[in-house]
């Protein structure tokens, strides 16, 4: 896990594809009532959380009718986006996610791949 300590969340920048996610508590008893020890809620495969930011999306180059690709203007790049938005409640795989810390608070940075579902509520972007 990486650390960041005293960085604004607000001047963090997603790179491609990547997903910021805020992720819910682990459940921590069943329905039943039996507590679950931490060995078993790290073995789950599926975690949720809250998407916190999200990437430009996927990058595809820009056609140009350019015959020397180092001449200037080359590089303009353009994105599909992503459907993620933030706010939106993410059921996302933990393999290839990756943790990190951010003034002491825990996220998971994931691809748009590692995505099952999303749960949007208009309401609360509104």
């Amino acid at each position: 896990m990486i650390g960041l300590e005293k960085q604004n969340i607000d001047n963090l920048l997603m790179v491609g594809d990547r997903i910021l996610i805020q992720p819910k508590s682990p459940v921590e008893k069943t329905k039943t009532g039996l507590y679950l020890p931490p060995s078993v809620q790290d073995r789950e495969k599926i975690y949720s959380g809250y998407v916190v930011k999200v990437g430009p999306g996927y990058p595809i180059p820009h056609v140009q009718e350019v015959d020397e690709p180092w001449k200037k203007g080359a590089d303009d790049v353009k994105y599909i986006p992503l459907q993620a938005q933030v706010g939106d409640l993410a059921v996302f795989m933990r393999t290839g996610t990756f943790e990190v810390e951010i003034n002491g608070q825990k996220y998971v940075v994931a691809p748009h791949s590692a995505i099952l579902m999303l749960f949007r509520d208009e309401g609360l972007l509104k």
